[in-house]
């Protein structure tokens, strides 16, 4: 280890700046959603089963649910533009404005150059979770997906085709009905529902503990855009001890989806893209 300077204290006692001040940020209407959700009819669901995963589409001014339903599990999800699949959640910039976790009223954005809000997250029953002693919290936008990939890394050359990188990969591929290899591309970072995760106050590593999650708790969105979702049910189960795995307890997960009352959204209409002009300066 390198010998601190003589300053170093004073140099670790410099106060942070947070990065990204969302003050100017544009808000969500948390109001009109909230009137929104009070009525909802539920026109389509789709249950995820353990250790695979499964695509569904959400319309814009629609809502979803991911629902914890047999026991505690986890699930990764990915959101694309159902229009255009090339614009698709984008898990680095809404962890840089938003945080590691993210909970009612903050948002999902989109990759470069849209980047916009493609869904709100409306209603949790999870936050009453906030951050424990060990700085663990829910619903995380900083690990990147359990990934067969790592595993052969970390297991010798081990194979194993249910992380949910390759259910992602397996789901679209399928929905598109194209090979893997194609499919697997436009598969991204997640947002790791009901995952509680956090980082060691001593080496700084990625930690998951038990899930609180139990059945009937539920993730609520509401679809800026014409969305299509992709949601793995994490072989880890609640991740309590490992995350990819053939003798963890492991569960399904419920995707619903609601519309709201007609006339309920009126004057509502989807984010544009991004204002910036793209010519880079060129």
């Amino acid at each position: 280890m390198a010998q601190a300077p003589a300053d170093a204290d004073a140099r670790r006692a410099v106060k942070p700046v947070i990065c990204y001040p969302v003050e100017t940020l544009p808000a969500p209407d948390m109001a009109l959603y909230t009137t929104a959700r009070q009525h909802l009819t539920k026109v389509d669901e789709v249950l995820v089963p353990p250790r695979e995963a499964r695509v569904f589409s959400v319309p814009a001014g629609q809502f979803f649910r991911i629902r914890s339903v047999d026991g505690p599990q986890v699930g990764d999800l990915n959101l694309h533009n159902a229009r255009d699949l090339s614009e698709r959640f984008y898990s680095g910039k809404t962890r840089a404005l938003h945080g590691t976790h993210i909970t009612a009223g903050e948002r999902m954005w989109s990759s470069f150059p849209h980047l916009r809000p493609i869904a709100t997250l409306t209603h949790d029953t999870l936050s009453w979770y906030g951050i424990d002693a060990f700085g663990g919290s829910v619903h995380d936008v900083i690990g990147t997906r359990c990934d067969p990939y790592t595993h052969a890394l970390l297991s010798d050359g081990g194979q194993y085709h249910h992380c949910c990188h390759s259910n992602l990969t397996r789901s679209l591929a399928a929905h598109l009905n194209v090979p893997a290899a194609e499919a697997e591309p436009l598969v991204h970072d997640v947002l790791n529902v009901f995952m509680c995760t956090g980082f060691t106050r001593d080496t700084g590593q990625y930690f998951m503990k038990a899930s609180p999650v139990r059945p009937g708790d539920y993730l609520e969105f509401f679809a800026e855009i014409d969305l299509l979702g992709n949601l793995s049910a994490c072989p880890g189960g609640d991740c309590s001890s490992e995350h990819s795995s053939d003798t963890a307890a492991c569960y399904p997960l419920l995707v619903e989806v609601f519309a709201p009352r007609a006339g309920v959204l009126s004057g509502w209409s989807s984010p544009p893209v991004n204002s910036y002009d793209g010519s880079h300066g060129a």
